[in-house]
């Protein structure tokens, strides 16, 4: 039997202890009262009146277009106004020489007077019967003849000097000075565009249209007059052009093929801004909602479904989730149809890091400012 020694039975010992209060430190609960509770960022939810507003693409179109073509074949001996300049209706803008036709006008004339004459005496002769009924009526039928003769050289003579159909821009000319061109050419020489008005085309489905028809009724929306509503024009770089316009419902059509619908905004156009081609978009001014429910866009989520949710605290801080209804956008905002109640405590930050039935640390957080009039965007034609 082999003595121990006095030294190791006292490490032995404390070897012992140490494992004893190891077990001891880790069976031994941690208070809760020691773990922070999660910081979340959340904003109360109040009532706010807001101007509402429907927002819808569209493209502009000249009000009138006119392809200006000759109507007489002939040499151009010159071009009369400058490309891309605005023309006035009836200012001549093309010559074509005149000559040949200035020629054609007087044999007419000439013709018409030797038919006259022979009419004038074959009048007298019939009523002494020196001639028959029948030879008048033949002198007659060629006086006649001769005269619209002469009225048709006379409207080509005039159809050499090509003027403006209508006022407005004219684009830059497809042909020169001593270009030979022809009556039954395909290829306009120039073409004119009436840019004041000017049309603004919104596409949308045949449902919005009904939409908006009902809302005119009803009201809702702001009238510019028997079947039209008022609309604001906002420019590609943001800006709101400074001239209303008014959306005609009358004469539209339904595409069988895509179900939808081309509305018609006429909009005043007097310093040339608008461009045909441009895209702007179209606001509709519907009535103000006094009580509306506004929250950052942030705070919402969507399932798998697509459906809105949303993350709030009760009274106990402790995070519920709630069923959304999303009606409309405004400046990172969503203005809330159902789901909501004035006073709820919305998670705005921190969302990720919660879950419902978590107890939790509200940090109140500045809601997102809006600048001037709020107005809200609809979104149609998305």
């Amino acid at each position: 039997m082999v003595a121990k020694s006095p030294s190791a039975g006292k490490s032995a010992a404390l070897l012992i202890s140490i494992c004893f209060a190891l077990t001891a430190c880790e069976k031994a609960p941690s208070s809760s009262s020691d773990v922070p509770l999660t910081e979340v960022g959340v904003v109360t939810v109040k009532p706010k009146s807001v101007q509402l507003s429907s927002e819808f693409p569209g493209r502009t179109n000249a009000f009138l277009i006119a392809e200006v073509r000759p109507q007489v074949s002939g040499v151009l001996l010159k071009r009369e106004f400058r490309e891309g300049s605005n023309v006035s209706a009836g200012q001549v803008l093309y010559q074509i020489d005149p000559a040949p036709y200035r020629a054609t006008l007087a044999r007419a004339e000439a013709s018409l007077g030797s038919a006259k004459l022979l009419f004038e005496r074959y009048q007298r002769l019939v009523q002494t019967h020196a001639i028959s009924q029948q030879q008048r009526d033949d002198a007659r039928s060629q006086y006649l003849q001769a005269k619209a003769v002469v009225e048709s050289a006379r409207i080509d003579l005039n159809y050499t000097r090509i003027a403006a159909p209508i006022s407005g821009h004219i684009g830059r000319s497809t042909v020169t000075q001593g270009a030979l061109v022809t009556a039954s050419q395909t290829t306009a020489l120039a073409t004119i565009q009436q840019l004041d008005p000017i049309y603004v085309d919104i596409t949308q489905p045949a449902t919005t249209l009904l939409e908006l028809k009902e809302n005119l009724t009803s009201g809702q929306l702001k009238s510019a007059g028997k079947g039209q509503a008022e609309i604001r024009v906002m420019l590609d770089n943001g800006r709101i052009y400074p001239h209303p316009g008014t959306l005609q419902f009358s004469e539209v059509s339904v595409d069988e093929s895509t179900g939808a619908v081309t509305l018609r905004a006429v909009v005043p156009n007097p310093e040339g801004i608008l461009l045909p081609g441009m895209f702007v978009r179209a606001q509709l001014q519907e009535g103000v909602s006094e009580q509306a429910l506004l929250i950052p866009q942030r705070s919402v989520t969507r399932d798998t479904q697509g459906k809105a949710n949303a993350l709030i605290l009760d009274d106990e801080d402790r995070v519920l989730q709630r069923s959304l209804v999303t009606e409309r956008s405004i400046d990172g905002q969503w203005l809330i149809r159902d789901g909501l109640h004035v006073g709820d405590r919305v998670i705005v930050d921190g969302i990720q890091k919660v879950q419902p039935g978590m107890q939790v640390k509200p940090m109140p957080v500045s809601e997102v400012p809006t600048h001037g009039v709020n107005t809200i965007k609809s979104d149609a034609g998305k």
